[in-house]
């Protein structure tokens, strides 16, 4: 049976391959005596004229296609013939129009859309035309060509007719000798491969056919149409689709007497005027939604610039336009026609509603002359897209329904020099909306919020050029500085912080200077008024009038360091110095702490009224349901999109750090959910606060860069104690609140609700409990420098007594300290030769001072005074081994030997240290062992000042009277 099976194909191939060689042998002899008779003496025009220069380059394009289909005839000739004299039986592998079918397709239909070109712009006519003489003496040579040639065919049609119809027969032979071998072969493992390309030449021979009627029809319309419109739309690869004159429908726009469909554009005629839309952004609706008449059968047509209706009178004329239309704009987009050309109606899918192309806006608008580039939906900008306006300007980002929306950068050029105001912003409905970086021309760079085109709300101003450097970070509203901020002056060394109104310092103001001198005033349009409090380095106090280079004048108050008051008139005239009328008072030998350490800003910024432009679009992104689309916007990016943006990213909320969390929105409510629990809650939250993707680690980042613009530098002020350490405690509090509103809305996306909804007490315990502690890193080194000034001379004190203390050794400090003799751990003292007792040093304790000098390895609240239970731990057990038993130590005993190792322990700031666990530790310690412990350590630094402050008074009575 195989055998059988074999021995028929072989037959069948055999025969079609002796048709082939036949019809090849006489097809290549015919394309050979075209060639010659019709093709060269085409080429050997010399038009002049622009016209038939263009002529013939189609022509010789012509030649080309016609050469190229010549070589593969030839080819396969040859190799047919070649398999013949080898073997008289072949199979279908030997067949080249099977295995290289695509091949010949692609150049026959190259060759007849060439063809058709010159048909398209009368080509042949104007060939017949400047070389007539030649063609009348050899008309007869093209009788050979044409079986019904006469005297009466025209020269035009005789090219016309030579130069295709030998070569559409030939194809028609191709498929004819396929089909028979496909209904020869019956079932094989090849019939479905004959069958295929047997198919590919019957669409090809409708192809043709298409083609050639395309070339007429669209060349009569030139003939038609009159000589402008013609010059003006006439393109040799342009083919007319539809005519409404042919098909009536009426457009609505203007006077339009004509609609023409292309296959590239779509033509509306007034008059010997016309208007072209191109295919590749029309959009054609036929849902009617949009009807301008109910009776009508209308088509609602969108491009870029124009909305208008195609009305038909039947449904069945819409119908056809509609799927005409269709076809022409996907094919336009697709870049290439169908094959062949038109279908049955109602095949070819319809086109995409997204497309990517270029356009060039002309109608009047912001777009005028701007050339865009990139996605559109419905004859509008919509996804990512470029655009450009010749002045320079140029925005590339995200579109929406024809506007700027989302993430963009924009470069607009200044006019007066080459450079270039650049944002880096989120847009919304085609203005600046969110979050930015902006860096101006002249090097000044702005990051932060902004609203319809208009800085406001939190941001940052900062130019860092080194003529006149400054940063300004706070409130921004219409465009203008506005609240509360800070102005750092680096030129000056100058920081003010305080109220802001329309860029003037205008309000209650704190101004620091890199000098340490520091003062409150009331400020009107940045001019001072009122009176104020001036504190000065050297930590006198003067309360009153004060000019802006800080000379008293007027009523005021003067207390010197000493304690001594001066209360008067003050004037300073020129050249005589500082004058006064008042009365001096020396009856104070020690300045009250109280003025010493006055807290300035306290009343006049209260707390929950600094930052609130952070807070408030933060709480926009919460309570628009974290929505994924305004995070970025909100809360800052989390995106590098541009090298250029790359650039700016190392500014606020922008760094890249170590990412253990998602970033995305909904895996963090997810996460939230999964980490309730406090020891769980506590690790997420420590990882959550380290990401940069986070929106609690981008909280956390704003509020530090605040923090520090703030209290660094210049802002490092002891005056300024109190602010800065309610303001840490606050961020704890409101970060708290923005945890609590993710939860929430975490749980309410589930289905569920929290348990119960907290007080304020116990969202403050859970907010100093839990936040505190995993935000401090981020204030603590400006927090903690404010606590080292504040208590800068108490510590200082101190560390004399420590010095004094130091000189002891451990049995003479023990026994002056009055620790019982039976508690001292005298086996710990290991003896050399020569040595005594009583004058080895810092062996006693060693292990608890040694726990006591970790205080300072660590910024956490907590962990300290966990540290200060190790400590009072660690001198039990000492006790405990010395008397041989459990011993519970009595605050008798305790004390004298807690000063003991916190005099060996050596601690620099002791002072601050201990005020800044006082303030910070955690609200529920209160009272309970740790703060037992941290008031105990207190009582012996307390205890070590008041005997140096004794020994200074001493020493000061002893130099007053000698």
């Amino acid at each position: 049976m195989v055998r059988l099976i074999t021995r028929t194909l072989d037959m069948c191939a055999a025969e079609a391959a002796e048709s082939l060689l036949r019809s090849e042998e006489t097809f290549s002899a015919c394309l050979a005596r075209i060639n010659t008779i019709v093709l060269k003496p085409l080429l050997q025009a010399d038009p002049h004229e622009q016209k038939g220069k263009d002529n013939l380059k189609l022509l010789l394009l012509l030649n080309d296609r016609f050469h190229a289909l010549w070589d593969l005839t030839e080819e396969n000739h040859r190799t047919l013939k070649q398999k013949f004299s080898i073997s008289p039986s072949l199979c279908l592998q030997d067949l080249y129009i099977l295995w290289k079918g695509d091949l010949f397709l692609s150049i026959y239909i190259q060759y007849f859309v060439t063809f058709a070109n010159c048909v398209v712009v009368q080509g042949f006519e104007q060939v017949a035309k400047n070389k007539s003489e030649f063609w009348k003496t050899h008309k007869t040579a093209l009788k050979q060509f044409l079986a019904d040639f006469t005297s009466e065919t025209s020269i035009p049609v005789a090219l016309h007719t030579v130069l295709h119809k030998p070569l559409r027969d030939h194809v028609q032979q191709y498929a004819v000798i396929l089909t028979r071998l496909s209904e020869a072969v019956g079932k094989c493992p090849d019939q479905e491969l004959v069958t295929s390309v047997a198919k590919q030449y019957a669409k090809l021979k409708s192809f043709i056919s298409q083609v050639l009627d395309e070339a007429c029809v669209t060349k009569a319309l030139w003939k038609s149409l009159g000589n402008k419109l013609a010059e003006w739309l006439c393109v040799p690869e342009r083919r007319l689709l539809e005519d409404s004159k042919n098909l009536p429908v009426f457009a609505s726009v203007g006077r339009t007497n004509r609609v023409l469909l292309f296959d590239d554009i779509l033509v509306l005629i007034q008059g010997n005027n016309c208007q072209s839309f191109d295919l590749k952004l029309v959009w054609v609706d036929g849902s009617g939604s949009e009807k301008p008449d109910p009776e009508k059968h209308a088509l609602h047509i969108v491009t870029p610039e124009e909305v208008f209706f195609l009305s038909a009178k039947e449904p069945r004329m819409k119908a056809v336009w509609q799927w005409k239309l269709n076809q022409a704009v996907r094919q336009a987009l697709n870049g290439k026609r169908d094959f062949p050309l038109w279908g049955e109606a109602g095949e070819g899918s319809e086109p995409p509603f997204h497309r990517c192309f270029k356009y060039i806006f002309r109608a009047e608008g912001r777009f005028k002359n701007a050339a865009y580039e990139g996605e559109w939906y419905w004859g509008k900008p919509h996804g990512k897209g470029t655009l450009k306006w010749p002045d320079g300007r140029n925005h590339v980002g995200d579109f929406k329904e024809g506007l700027e929306h989302g993430f963009g950068i924009c470069l607009i050029p200044l006019l007066s020099e080459d450079k270039y105001d650049c944002y880096k912003c989120h847009w919304c409905e085609g203005k600046m909306r969110g979050y930015g970086i902006c860096e101006y021309g002249n090097e000044m760079v702005y990051k932060g919020y902004f609203n319809d085109n208009l800085r406001q709300g939190f941001g940052i101003l900062e130019n860092p050029s080194a003529k006149q450097p400054f940063q300004y970070t706070g409130q921004w509203d219409n465009d203008k500085k506005n609240g509360y901020g800070v102005w750092d002056d680096k030129d000056r060394g100058e920081r003010y912080i305080g109220i802001w109104q329309d860029d003037h310092r205008h309000g209650q103001g704190i101004v620091v200077t890199q000098s340490g001198v520091c003062y409150q005033r009331t400020f009107h349009v940045d001019k001072m008024v009122g009176s104020g409090i001036l504190l000065l380095e050297d930590d006198s106090v003067y309360e009153g009038n004060f000019t802006s280079d800080l000379t008293f004048v007027g009523k005021g108050k003067l207390t010197f360091s000493n304690g001594f008051t001066l209360e008067g008139t003050f004037s300073n005239k020129s050249g005589q110095g500082l004058q006064t009328q008042g009365i001096l008072n020396t009856s104070s030998d020690q300045q009250d702490a109280s003025i010493t350490k006055v807290q300035l800003g306290l009343d006049e910024f209260p707390v929950e009224k600094r930052w609130q432009g952070i807070y408030d679009q933060f709480l926009d992104f919460l309570h628009s349901g974290c929505k994924e689309e305004m995070e970025e916007s909100c809360t800052g990016f989390h995106i590098q999109t541009s090298k250029e943006l790359r650039k700016s990213q190392e500014y606020l909320f922008c760094q890249r750090g170590s990412e253990d969390v998602s970033g995305k929105i909904e895996d963090v409510l997810e996460e939230l959910v999964q980490h309730r629990e406090l020891e769980s809650l506590q690790c997420y939250l420590e990882k959550a606060f380290k990401s940069s993707l986070h929106p609690l680690g981008k909280l956390l980042k704003a509020l530090t860069f605040a923090f520090q613009a703030t209290y660094s530098g210049i802002g490092a002020n002891k005056h300024l104690l109190n602010m800065a350490q309610e303001e840490v405690k606050y961020y704890a509090k409101k970060i708290w609140e923005f945890y609590q509103g993710l939860l929430h809305l975490a749980l309410e996306q589930k289905g569920q609700s929290l348990a119960k909804t907290e007080d304020g007490e116990k969202s403050d315990l859970n907010a100093y409990g839990v936040i505190l502690p995993l935000i401090l890193p981020c204030f603590y080194p400006e927090l903690f420098m404010l606590y080292m000034l504040y208590h800068e001379k108490e510590d200082n004190l101190y560390c004399q007594g420590i010095v004094d203390l130091s000189l002891f050794p451990d049995i003479k400090l023990l026994e002056f300290l009055d620790v019982q003799k039976h508690l001292w751990p005298l086996k710990d003292l290991t003896l050399t030769t020569n040595q005594r007792h009583s004058l080895i040093k810092d062996k006693c304790f060693l292990s608890a001072t040694e726990c006591l000098q970790k205080l300072i390895t660590t910024v956490d609240p907590r962990e300290k005074l966990e540290i200060l239970q190790k400590t009072y731990e660690e001198i039990e057990s000492t006790v405990s081994r010395v008397v041989e038993r459990d011993y519970k130590l009595p605050m008798d005993d305790l004390l004298p030997l807690l000063m003991y190792v916190v005099s060996r322990a050596r601690i620099q700031h002791l002072g601050a240290e201990i005020h800044l666990i006082r303030d910070l530790m955690d609200p529920t310690n209160k009272g309970g062992m740790y703060d037992f412990l941290l008031t105990a350590v207190e009582s012996c630094y307390e205890h070590i000042l008041k005997d140096m402050r004794l020994h200074q008074k001493e020493s000061w009575y002893v130099a007053r009277d000698p």
